[in-house]
Parts: structure tokens; sequence; C-alpha cells
């Protein structure tokens, strides 16, 4: 295998700890508006993601940075021909940690309420826009021979990557649920394990939808396997849900997304980005790549540097790992 091949997959790695990671934090936010009966609720709701929710993002960066050195070719097409899409992204990832942080910085209703608004749009619109824009690499984009994408933003928006986004939207919410009530005691807990089951059925019908689309259009056999992994597990997932087993349910449906993922970059692979112009003029990871030096000095980097940063990340999820309630809420409490 060469390097180029391992920085693929290395990338895919990465973006499979985002979307577990960062994919029950957006839910969690969702859930603020769909879960929280009042503002208590949504304080236990945002607890439960506090200490985490800016280390999740860290997959993020490390998954653009990584594609920028491994892939530059890749990193150029994809952030200017989906511009618009990633900076709306960028946009409420900005907005969304401000709001994190300011939201209890001043007493007043509607300070606090203004800030909760924006968390829960904040994480309801980059859930679904990853979805979208997955779908469009998947699907294939209109790139010319000199490697730049000649589309508009309206192409962006066909049905599979539509129907990709309200994947990626449904099943983080689903993920964001399950999280909450594996992390939550007493009515909060028994509600979000409900609204868990409800979510799941409406995730497993759009994600049968979209990875059958996905496999007919560019599967073979290696992403027919992971595409029966992802769908097993949701509904393993559901399963433990009903019988109240929240840490399996979170684990399933963890598995889910990283199959789900693992589906779409084998579909993809060797392409990093299909032309739909012209298969000739796809990016792919050879033709996309850095050089063998570069891959090299990055691939012993990333050898010492993962294990100590996933280390760290595990003992932070370990300190934190004790459910919290609306008793743990100092104003409601007395």
């Amino acid at each position: 295998m060469e390097l180029h091949d391992i920085w693929f997959v290395a990338i895919a790695v990465l973006w499979t700890g985002y979307f577990f990671l960062e994919g029950f934090d957006f839910g969690v936010g969702v859930l603020t508006k769909l879960l929280a009966r009042d503002r208590v609720e949504k304080r236990v709701l945002i607890n439960t993601i506090g200490p985490v929710w800016d280390g999740n993002e860290v997959w993020l960066l490390t998954a653009g940075g990584a594609t920028f050195a491994a892939f530059p070719d890749w990193y150029a097409t994809l952030f200017s021909g989906f511009y618009l899409p990633l900076l709306l992204i960028l946009l409420c990832l900005i907005v969304r940690g401000v709001a994190f942080e300011y939201r209890a910085k001043r007493p007043e209703e509607n300070w606090q309420r203004n800030w909760e608004q924006a968390i829960f749009w904040t994480s309801l619109i980059p859930a679904f826009l990853w979805g979208v824009a997955f779908g469009n690499i998947v699907r294939g984009v209109a790139i010319d021979a000199e490697k730049e994408y000649v589309g508009t933003l309206f192409d962006l928006l066909n049905p599979y990557a539509l129907l990709g986004g309200l994947v990626t939207l449904t099943l983080f919410t689903f993920h964001g649920a399950v999280f909450t009530a594996l992390k939550t005691v007493g009515d909060i807990r028994l509600r979000a394990r409900r609204l868990a089951l409800a979510l799941g059925l409406v995730t497993a019908v759009l994600a049968l939808g979209f990875l059958g689309w996905t496999q007919l259009s560019r599967g073979d056999a290696s992403s027919l396997i992971a595409m029966v992994i992802a769908v097993v597990c949701l509904l393993a997932a559901l399963v433990a849900v009903k019988a109240g087993r929240e840490g399996w349910a979170f684990a399933f449906s963890g598995v889910t997304i990283a199959a789900a993922v693992a589906m779409l970059f084998l579909t993809l692979f060797p392409n990093v980005m299909p032309s739909s112009l012209d298969p000739e003029w796809s990016l792919t990871v050879a033709n996309s790549a850095s050089s063998p030096y570069t891959l090299k000095i990055m691939t012993w980097c990333a050898a010492i540097a993962t294990p100590l940063v996933m280390l760290y990340q595990g003992w932070t999820y370990w300190v934190f790992r004790k459910r919290i309630g609306t008793q743990h809420i100092a104003d409601a409490a007395h």
C-alpha cells in the first residue's frame, strides 16, 4: 500500500471520529428545542456536552489540516467549489462556540434565550450541510481538466445530496438522544429514550434509502458489507434503547456512523472527488497527493502525536463520565 493510500484511510478515520463525537454534540444541540421543556432542562442538556464539545471539534481541524497537507489539490478543489456551504458551516461553528461561552455571562432571560436559540440553529445547520457536502463528493461534481470546480451552488442541491443531509441530521440527532439518555437521570432520561426510538425509526428509513442509492450507483462488495453493518447496528441500537441499555445503544449508534462513513469512502476510492463531466478529470489519491517525502514526514508526526491526543481526550471523557439531572443545576436545587 502506497503512502497516499494510507493517508486516504487516515483522513477517513479522522472524519469518522469527527462525526462520531461531534455527531452527538450536534444532536444534543438540536434536542435543546425538541426535548427540553424548560430552561433548566436546556441547561442540563448543554452541561452534558459542555466539557467536551470543543475537544470534539479538534477532529475537524485535524481532518482539514491532513487533507491540506496530504492532498492539496483535493483540498483546493473542495474548499473552492463548496465555498458557500463550508463558509456557512464555519460561521455556525464560530457562533456555536461563542454561544456556549457567552450564554451564562449575563443573568437576563432574553440574553440566555437568544444564545440557546443560536446553539440550536448552529447545531442543526452543520448537521444537515455535512451530509449535503459528502453526498456531492460521492456523487461527483463538475470538475474540469484543470482540477477546478465549474458548477454552481444550485448544482450541489440535488436530490441525492439533500437526502444525505437529512440522513446526517436525523442520525446525529438520534445519536445525541442516545447520548442524552446515557448522561442524564430522571424524567429527562426517560423522555430522551422515547424520543430516540422515534428518531431511530425515521433515521433507519432515510439511511436505508440513501445507503441503498449509494450502493446501487457506485458500490461494490466491500461497500455492501459496510452498508449491512451500518443498518444492522442501527437496528441493534434501537433494540438496546428499547431495553434501556443506553451504553450499548450509544456504542451501536457510533458503529452505525463509522460504518456509514466507511461505506462512503469505500465507494470513493481510488477517487477523492469524482468528476461528473469526465471520469478522466476526477481527482484521485495519486494525482492529488503531496510528494512521498511530505507524506513520510506526516506519517511520523501522526504516529507520535495521535496516541497522545486520543489518550488525553479519553481521559477527559472519563473525568466527566457521571450522569446529571435537573437537581444538579444550582438555581433549580434552591
